[in-house]
């Protein structure tokens, strides 16, 4: 099997399947194996000299990593890939190939919150200022860019709270004043939202979350469009961070099937956030899907699709209400990541560490991630939970 020469006329979900693969380099097996290895042999002292060798080190790459690599750059349109150990990661090393000292960053409010303690510890530490903005300002950014604002940060929709940005527009404000877009795409991933389509210069998803699939991979992947991807390529040499052969395997291999996952993903979260919607005990949905979400104009216009993770707030708990409703869960598990095949919950407050904007949601804040399981299970196990509140008042 030779295989097409072009794969831009096919669909995303079979370029998954046959993105990266060359089973003629690697005696026929379908998939490329697990590589190991720091050194790499060179045939002559001329060879040695040119350094003309496809691989040179261990830590520049091997076949596993560049089939991983080439495979989600043509999945996300992008000019190239680095692969790195997890998704924070990913955000460190995007930021220091496009962020020095003396440097303004904004990061929207929303943002995942180990990218705002990372760019408050490390990065303040190196000289670099970081303001933080609403996400809802859209294309108002340009009234917040300073002479030396090299960074817009996004990420959409918000960690935890779900506020939708407007990239597009974002986007194009930081463009005429020079500044590069980095965002965390890692909610949506490439097959629901195209981030360089849509104006990211730089685009980090945590591997960790749908493409591994299997709650068993730590793994970030960093993408770049031409203009970001020479610095980016040259951070990720210099500092050598990156990811593992096993991690890079076990993603190709979650890569094969992560558009059926992530579509059913969408479709067990729909259900789910919809049947929740019409619990006594819920107060609002925080889901850029649904129709009432103050985002959905934004997400339908530029996303694919949803994800299996949203919020919800409930009315008021005390805290022996959610500890009765949480402790009792028998499919949910507890726990701070998501994209697996199991369904989790956390209870969250963004109030502390929020800095432009407000959060005071009036109730108690849940964040779901949905699983596989059958959805009417997953109602029973809630429904038993809601019952367990009205027993603990």
């Amino acid at each position: 099997m030779a295989g097409p020469s072009d794969t831009k006329r096919l669909s995303e979900r079979t370029r998954l399947v046959l993105g990266g693969r060359k089973p003629a380099e690697q005696f026929g097996f379908v998939n490329t194996p697990i590589y190991r290895g720091s050194t790499v042999l060179y045939p002559t002292y001329e060879e040695l000299k040119a350094r003309r060798q496809t691989y040179i080190y261990g830590t520049k790459g091997t076949p596993t990593t560049r089939a991983l690599e080439e495979a989600w750059t043509d999945l996300s349109g992008a000019a190239g890939t680095v692969l790195v150990p997890s998704g924070l990661a990913a955000i460190a090393v995007a930021l220091q190939s496009c962020l020095k000292a003396g440097d303004h960053m904004l990061v929207t409010d929303s943002v995942y919150r180990p990218t705002r303690q990372y760019a408050d510890g490390v990065l303040k530490r190196f000289g670099v200022e970081t303001t933080y903005y609403d996400p809802l300002v859209g294309a108002g950014i340009a009234d917040l860019m300073r002479p030396n604002t090299t960074v817009v940060f996004t990420e959409a929709p918000g960690s935890q709270s779900f506020e939708m940005q407007d990239i597009p527009a974002i986007a194009a404000a930081a463009h005429a004043k020079g500044a590069l877009v980095v965002m965390d795409n890692t909610w949506a991933t490439p097959l629901y939202f195209p981030p360089h389509e849509r104006g990211a210069d730089i685009a980090i998803e945590a591997g960790t979350k749908y493409l591994g699939g299997h709650s068993d991979l730590l793994m970030g992947l960093v993408t770049a469009n031409a203009r970001a991807w020479p610095a980016l390529k040259e951070t990720f040499d210099l500092t050598a961070v990156g990811a593992g052969p096993e991690d890079c395997f076990l993603a190709l291999r979650g890569l094969r099937t992560m558009k059926l996952r992530l579509d059913e993903a969408n479709r067990q979260g729909m259900a789910m956030a919809e049947w929740l919607s019409q619990r006594p005990e819920v107060k609002t949905v925080l889901h850029p899907a649904f129709a009432s979400h103050p985002g959905h104009a934004i997400w339908k216009r530029d996303f694919k699709g949803a994800s299996g993770l949203f919020s919800v707030i409930l009315h008021p708990l005390t805290e022996r209400q959610l500890g009765a409703f949480l402790d009792g869960l028998e499919l949910f598990g507890m726990g701070y990541s998501w994209g697996g095949y199991e369904s989790l919950v956390v209870p969250f407050d963004c109030a502390p560490y929020r800095t432009a904007t407000t959060w005071n949601p009036g109730g108690t804040a849940l964040r779901f991630q949905i699983g596989l399981e059958d959805v009417a299970d997953l109602q029973a196990d809630l429904a038993a939970g809601f019952e367990r509140i009205k027993a603990a008042g």
